[in-house]
């Protein structure tokens, strides 16, 4: 059974910083790319990241430069350490298996979430 525990969320100042981290278990984490993506309220989900096995990352212009993707393969887990935090980034952010932006939201695999509130 594919589990995925995210962990790392809270409530942070604007400019603040948070890391995310997932916890992934039941599949062969070493070949699956991984993703992160969001849900703001009222919203739909919002691919952020994914990193893949090769070492590949990719980010959602609305992030890129300010947050980082990686992966501890030995650990089975991936981060988001998300830098100069603004209050658009207040979401469930959600750790996924696979390309996010691929992968239809009905058949994504992601956990239950943690929650980011940028508030000052």
């Amino acid at each position: 059974e594919v589990r995925l525990v995210e962990s790392g969320g809270g409530l942070v100042q604007p400019g603040g910083s948070l890391t995310l981290s997932c916890a992934a278990s039941g599949f062969p984490f070493n070949y699956a790319a991984m993703s992160w993506v969001r849900q703001a309220p009222g919203k739909g989900l919002e691919w952020v990241s994914s990193a893949f096995t090769g070492g590949s990352k990719y980010y959602a212009d609305s992030v890129k430069g300010r947050f980082t993707i990686s992966r501890d393969n030995a650990k089975n887990t991936v981060y988001l350490q998300m830098n100069s935090l603004k209050t658009e980034d207040t979401a469930m952010y959600y750790c996924a298996k696979g390309d996010a932006r691929v992968i239809r939201d009905s058949d994504l695999t992601r956990g239950q979430g943690t929650q980011v509130t940028v508030s000052s």
